[in-house]
């Protein structure tokens, strides 16, 4: 408070019986009419020194308070104490970066501070900081509670509650909606301090504001603490930081605006929108797991490119998706595993000069924050709130289709980068020692089992109730189908990074009842050499993406020598690594390719990769590829390879569609997408990455309609997708000689209860086969329903072809598919 001048004027009330736990106020009122006056510059309030302010100081003695009048300050309370608080308030700077439209408080503002009666307390005091312009600012706040995290629309204001252990000062920093335009801060910015001795309860620091609007308030915090680097901290408080219970984030509206290449991210929420209609008759699709057929995709990627035939501004959107349902539904598969859609920056390479900062981050595995959905996936630029809606509209139509929605989720690391460059947006300046994994025999240096720069601190308890938190909030508010966990061995390492046997985050996951309906998938493996492939935690419920399954079938196909019998092991279910208590084939998340690696076509195109364009001289992605050109490096106009190639694919997703196991194919392979042997694509937001409609429409009789009647007919034949481990009366292997390291054949039936069988066989000899085949069923023919030697249509003839004999003559690189039917 600022000293009383001599010619300032002093007014002393008279008692005022109205209050009645008061026995006498004074109050005392000045006015300060001087331009620049020191007393200004040495206020605690930096407000512009070349306008004229108005200053009252009400300053309140209370005495003989009764038990009555303390439990009325109570009731008047957010949080259970009636203080309003004294709080550090002040204006700051923020730049976007992005040379975005000012937002924030004007220097026309109202800020005002009210301190009240503690029920434990005995003074209280009122100050109130005006202007003489027309607009005014103003509000109240209150101690808050603690819980929950976040942003939160409490009984009278707006409560904000975050953790930091460490943190030994915490600044609330907001930035108001002027005249009802939503945009960034480029100008002032209200702090306001928080008082530990008031607002802050064992590890969390909170606050209630009164006055606050329901939405479009953006926020973010400054906190500072201990600097000691060797034990673990990394505070720093002139960085803004992004809540890590924000629900929504603001920040770059459009994706890859490079004219906001540097804006920054803040926290919003949005209390005044209605509920979401979900609609009367909505139930999701509840598929059982063995019967899933995944596809995994990219939001932005699938409709981004001009050959999608949208509205421009709805290309790289959710409401693209919804666009393109049909042909998801054409193609035939039943669930969509998005690749990450949490907030992230796609400009994070270009923040410096560096080998990669031509890149731009498509995939999006680098977090910002694990409650807000990726916000330039929402059309038109229409920024946090949309984002959120339009998501919903994506899954409602999705499950209106019938088909799930499963999230791939990081968990593993965030986007804060590692010390070298550090890119500090939220937890590695609110708490880093809690939040992230540090070798504190080392300096306090970060552990990076993620390959990232940073890996995060899973099993501390306050990072395992973030991520439960998460996850329940991406089921409860967005109707998520399940999730598959990107590196999901860190998530089974203690503190300080050695592995756990019975990792309680992995436990927690498993058992909660929130999440027990979901689909939970883990990639079983980590950058530390955590391999855990058949051997993930899971307590009966974790299936796990099968790395072997994809090596082992690569191997096969291509003709790799002795490996037949790890072939019929993968298409039978793995049971060597989930024959195991209660765990079912469906555990076994089976692909031949994902989005990390090469692309199907690619697979059978490249012997190597070439990364060259990523910028970091061919060293990144996976040299173990298990891919063949089939004699040429590369895009080639030679008829006999294309065919050769084309056959291969076709090899490759017939053996998927038949396996045991869930099957997952990656968004782009049913028409034959390339990205020339660049196999961590990354960073990439082109037609390297983009599906080609164009070119689907191309393939549409050929090469889709292959993937696509291959899906559907497995869809049709429950011989595919056995609830149970395959038994001597399941599947009859026809074969007497497993040791025959040269073979490269193989040929089974699998049983139906009806009758129903199907002859399956595999040739991946460079010579014709030919192979006796057995008798069919009692009262069955055989029919040739697959042989991928010939071209379409009849390569795939759903209904059958008859005129099987007791041999068949398998071609080279190719399979056959028999059915027995009915005579």
């Amino acid at each position: 408070m600022r000293r009383l001048h001599s010619n300032d004027t002093v007014h002393v009330a008279d008692k005022t019986p109205s209050l009645p736990f008061s026995r006498e106020i004074v109050i005392l009122e000045s006015r300060l009419l001087t331009d620049k006056s020191d007393d200004i510059r040495k206020s605690p309030f930096p407000f512009p020194t070349n306008i004229k302010i108005k200053i009252k100081i009400r300053i309140f003695w209370f005495c003989e308070r009764t038990a009555a009048a303390a439990a009325e300050a109570t009731k008047k309370s957010s949080a259970g104490s009636s203080r309003v608080l004294d709080v550090g308030l002040k204006f700051s700077k923020q730049s976007s970066g992005g040379g975005s439209s000012g937002r924030g408080l004007s220097s026309k503002a109202r800020a005002k501070t009210t301190t009240a009666l503690n029920v434990y307390g005995r003074r209280a005091h009122e100050s109130v900081l005006e202007e003489e312009a027309p607009q005014k600012l103003g509000f109240k706040t209150f101690p808050g509670q603690a819980f929950p995290f976040g942003a939160s629309q409490v009984e009278n204001g707006i409560n904000f509650a975050i953790f930091s252990q460490h943190a030994t000062a915490v600044t609330l920093c907001l930035s108001l909606p002027q005249g009802g335009k939503f945009e960034r801060p480029d100008g002032e910015m209200i702090e306001v301090a928080l008082d530990p001795k008031v607002n802050k309860t064992g590890d969390v620091w909170h606050i209630c504001i009164e006055d606050l609007p329901r939405d479009d308030v953006l926020y973010g915090y400054k906190i500072d603490g201990p600097r000691d680097w060797r034990q673990g901290h990394r505070f720093d408080s002139s960085i803004m930081l992004i809540d890590p219970y924000a629900k929504l984030v603001d920040g770059r509206r459009f994706f890859g605006d490079a004219s906001h290449k540097l804006s920054k991210f803040y926290g919003t929420y949005d209390f005044d929108s209605l509920p979401f209609d979900w609609g009367d008759n909505y139930t999701p699709p509840n598929i059982p797991e063995k019967d899933l057929v995944i596809y995994e995709m990219n939001v932005r990627a699938f409709t981004a490119d001009k050959s999608s035939g949208l509205d421009p501004n709805i290309r790289g959107s959710y409401l693209g998706v919804i666009e393109k349902i049909p042909h998801l539904l054409e193609l035939g598969v039943n669930a969509v595993e998005l690749l990450p859609v949490f907030e992230f920056d796609e400009f994070e390479f270009q923040r410096r000069p560096n080998p990669r900062d031509h890149l731009i981050n498509t995939w999006g595995y680098s977090t910002i924050n694990f409650f807000a959905p990726m916000n330039r996936y929402a059309s038109r630029g229409g920024g946090p709130r949309n984002a959120s809606w339009e998501f919903k509209e994506m899954v409602k139509a999705l499950h209106d289709a019938g088909i799930e929605v499963i999230l791939d989720v990081v968990y593993n690391h965030t986007n804060e980068a590692d010390d070298k460059n550090p890119y500090t947006t939220s937890f590695r300046g609110i708490d880093n020692k809690v939040y992230y994994m540090v070798d504190l025999n080392n300096n306090g240096q970060l552990l990076n089992f993620s390959g990232c720069g940073n890996t995060l601190n899973c099993n501390h308890p306050l990072v395992m109730e973030l991520i439960l938190d998460s996850l329940r909030h991406w089921v409860i508010e967005y109707h998520v189908d399940g999730f598959r966990f990107d590196l999901a061995s860190v998530l089974c390492r203690g503190t300080d990074g050695s592995p756990l046997d019975a990792p309680p985050l992995i436990r927690a996951i498993a058992k909660d009842s929130i999440l027990s309906s979901c689909k939970i998938i883990a990639e079983p493996w980590d950058c530390g050499g955590l391999y855990l492939v058949g051997k993930f935690p899971n307590w009966d419920r974790w299936a796990e993406w099968n790395g072997k399954y994809r090596d082992d079938i690569r191997k096969f196909i291509k003709g790799d020598s002795g490996m037949k019998g790890s072939f019929a092991t993968r298409v039978a279910g793995s049971a060597d690594l989930y024959k195991v208590h209660k765990r079912k084939p469906c555990h076994s998340v089976n692909f031949v390719i994902a989005h990390d690696g090469f692309t199907l076509r690619d697979l059978v195109s490249y012997n190597f990769k070439h990364n060259d364009a990523n910028g970091e001289g061919g060293n990144d992605g996976c040299n173990d590829n298990f891919s063949w050109n089939c004699g040429f490096e590369g895009e080639t106009d030679d008829h006999s390879i294309k065919a050769l190639r084309f056959r291969q694919m076709k090899n490759f997703h017939l053996a998927l569609m038949i396996s045991q196991g869930i099957p997952m194919m990656l968004m782009g392979d049913e028409y034959g997408h390339t990205r020339y042997g660049n196999n961590n694509s990354y960073g990439h937001d082109t037609s390297m990455n983009n599906f080609q409609w164009g070119l689907l429409d191309a393939e549409k009789s050929s090469h889709f309609r292959f993937f696509s009647e291959a899906i559907k007919f497995r869809q049709t034949h429950q011989v595919f997708t056995s609830d149970n481990f395959l038994s001597k009366k399941d599947v009859t292997w026809h074969e007497n000689n497993w040791d025959n390291q040269e073979s490269k054949f193989l040929a089974f039936t699998l049983h139906d209860k009806n009758g129903g069988d199907v002859y399956l066989a595999f040739n991946a000899h460079d010579y014709f086969v030919k192979v006796s085949i057995p008798p069919p069923p009692p009262k069955r023919r055989w029919l040739r329903v697959v042989d991928t030697n010939f071209e379409s249509p009849d390569d795939f003839i759903p209904q059958g072809l008859p005129g099987i004999g007791s041999t068949y003559n398998v071609a080279p690189y190719s399979s056959i598919l028999l059915e027995a039917k009915l005579t």
